[in-house]
């Protein structure tokens, strides 16, 4: 006797649209929810699975949403958070009051002073973001980047250490061509006035989802790390612009070598050793097997045998 399935509880099923939510390919979220809200029957379900999983979504894919009133683009990310769906703006001190689960900006207030840095502090602040939005606007036609201030946004001067994290964030989406993808950068930048050296902790990452005709997804990340000279704001932007642009032109690079490898070894490697002939195939040379050549040598010795045994039946 077969055994009674066991009915979910909401609680697991709030669980599962949980997970498949958070780990929603870059750019199909919304399909996906869609495809949930379907399947469960149940709107009370769905509706607190995607209070909770889609905050963490979009701030994990760091998503840039258009803010009403001609400001721009904001980037959702925990660095600009502060309470309540509110996220900073630190290109247009202003704050973005976001809907997580339709993504889209429903409104927009000016930051206090206090969700701002002092003019000390806005002073690297600010050159270092002019400086990146230049390297953004060249390396990521599509993409938004911001900084801003984790620690210190108080310090008034020189003699106390304070952190910046630089945000960069890109997609490219085209689900009519059954392709998306992503990028995106956090660099942590501590500086350290003591010893006058600002210390750069990078974390690169990709995401890609091809899904005609199956099912292949990329997800790569890299962590990076490297320092430079404690200067003045207009040296220091430039010095940390040109080492953010170096490591992720490298890992660009790698991303590309490792993807012309794949065919020409990768995928080669995971073939047998030895085929069940025991002779090792000529990859080398490939182009000396024709599969057209080999059907037609076999149909001619074919009619060949057929040929002789109906001779052997007639004298």
């Amino acid at each position: 006797m077969a055994e009674e399935e066991t009915e979910l509880s909401d609680e697991q099923k709030k669980g599962i649209a949980k997970w498949f939510i958070i780990n929603a390919p870059a750019g199909e979220i919304q399909y996906v929810a869609k495809d949930l809200k379907s399947v469960l029957k149940d709107d009370d379900v769905y509706n607190e699975a995607a209070a909770v999983a889609f905050p963490i979504y979009n701030k994990s894919h760091l998503i840039s949403l258009k803010m009403p009133g001609g400001y721009g683009d904001v980037l959702v990310t925990s660095y600009g958070e502060l309470q309540d769906n509110e996220y900073l703006d630190p290109k247009t001190a202003q704050v973005a009051i976001v809907d997580h689960v339709k993504q889209v900006c429903k409104g927009v207030r000016p930051a206090t002073d206090e969700e701002l840095p002092s003019p000390y502090i806005e002073e690297y602040r600010y050159a270092l973001e002019a400086e990146l939005l230049k390297y953004a606007a060249e390396a990521y036609p599509k993409g938004s980047c911001s900084v801003y201030c984790t620690n210190g946004k108080d310090v008034e001067g020189p003699g106390s250490d304070f952190e910046f994290v630089v945000v960069i964030s890109a997609a490219r989406n085209s689900p009519h061509n059954f392709c998306n993808g992503s990028w995106r950068t956090i660099w942590n930048i501590v500086f350290r006035d003591d010893i006058q050296i600002l210390e750069l902790k990078g974390k690169c990452q990709v995401g890609a989802h091809y899904f005609e005709e199956g099912n292949v997804q990329l997800d790569a990340k890299r962590d990076c790390r490297d320092s430079t000279m404690f200067q003045g704001p207009d040296e220091t932007a430039t010095a940390v612009v040109y080492l953010i642009r170096r490591h992720e032109n490298e890992y660009m690079a790698s991303l590309e070598g490792s993807y012309l490898d794949l065919s020409d070894n990768t995928f080669k490697e995971l073939r047998r050793k030895l085929p069940v002939t025991r002779t090792l195939f000529p990859w080398h040379n490939t182009m000396q097997f024709s599969l057209k050549r080999e059907i037609r040598k076999n149909s001619e010795s074919g009619s060949c045998a057929i040929s002789e045994r109906h001779k052997s039946q007639f004298p």
